[in-house]
């Protein structure tokens, strides 16, 4: 019976992680994001057909009309990019050859990793009402201001951006763990709070490479060699491309839920038409 009962228990957990797991992705964007008509009014056809794209709180306004310099930079290094399906196979991570695109691009225009840390310094301003008996006895109340003031260092801590220029901020998550969006729209919210960025650029993976994933062959080590799992079987490659790592469903999620706070966020999600080797024929 005990046997049964723990059966049971493990199917309610294998259930609830399902539930949970299908419920913080999100196929499409929600009230919370631009019209999708001002969105491709905004950008070059060919970056549409590259790209997946979202705008949030205006960000492709803001951008296209005020940040038109950096904008350009930005849509000339995704107008560029390109990867192979042996990219796709290889190993991920900020050492991969997908990162490393975009910085060769970024990197010589000015585009720099950038940290920022704040202190918060309060002031406090009350009125205070004292009473006290005058010469004639009598009981006299007055009121008087004081003041004080306290720091609360650190109240911004390291919170990094991989490319910040002039006003605008960008980022690349191709197959981190999902958590890394969280680290990513917060470190947004807190430039745009502090009056460092009007706008932020965030590039993740379109769901629309999902089978692509599935059609090629088996993942690839750094060295090239053909990975195997724990059995020794080859790995796949759509393994390595997990529900729970950065793609364009788990960011949709983040931002209709309004974690990016009031700092406008364009998405982009890499489809099929970024692999210089790949067609569907």
């Amino acid at each position: 019976m005990d046997d049964d009962l723990g059966s049971g228990d493990a199917e309610i957990d294998d259930a609830f992680s399902l539930l949970v797991e299908s419920s913080d992705v999100a196929s499409a964007p929600n009230e919370n994001a631009d019209p999708p008509a001002l969105v491709r009014s905004k950008l070059p056809v060919h970056i549409l057909e590259k790209y997946e794209v979202y705008s949030y709180r205006n960000a492709a306004l803001i951008l296209s009309e005020t940040r038109q310099a950096e904008f350009e930079q930005l849509l000339a290094a995704l107008g560029s990019f390109t990867l192979t399906t042996t990219q796709i196979r290889m190993p991920g991570g900020n050492e991969s050859d997908i990162p490393k695109a975009f910085s060769a691009m970024l990197r010589p225009d000015g585009w720099h990793e950038t940290v920022i840390r704040a202190d918060l310094r309060v002031y406090l301003t009350w009125l205070e009402e004292t009473t006290r008996l005058n010469r004639r006895g009598t009981l006299v109340r007055s009121r008087g201001s004081k003041s004080a003031e306290t720091t609360r260092e650190r109240f911004i801590d390291a919170h990094k951006i991989d490319y910040v220029k002039e006003r605008v901020a960008f980022d690349l998550e191709w197959n981190s763990k999902d958590q890394t969006f969280d680290r990513d729209l917060y470190a947004f919210r807190a430039f745009w709070e502090c009056g460092i960025i009007d706008a932020a650029v965030l590039v993740t993976r379109s769901g629309d490479l999902n089978p692509v994933f599935q059609k090629l062959g088996p993942a690839l080590t750094k060295t090239g060699k053909i990975a195997v799992n724990e059995d020794g079987d080859p790995k796949p490659t759509a393994a390595k491309y997990g529900a729970s790592t950065t793609w364009m469903g788990k960011l949709l999620y983040r931002l209709n839920s309004g974690r990016n706070g009031g700092c406008p966020v364009l998405a982009l999600g890499i489809r099929p038409a970024c692999i210089s080797d790949w067609s569907e024929s």
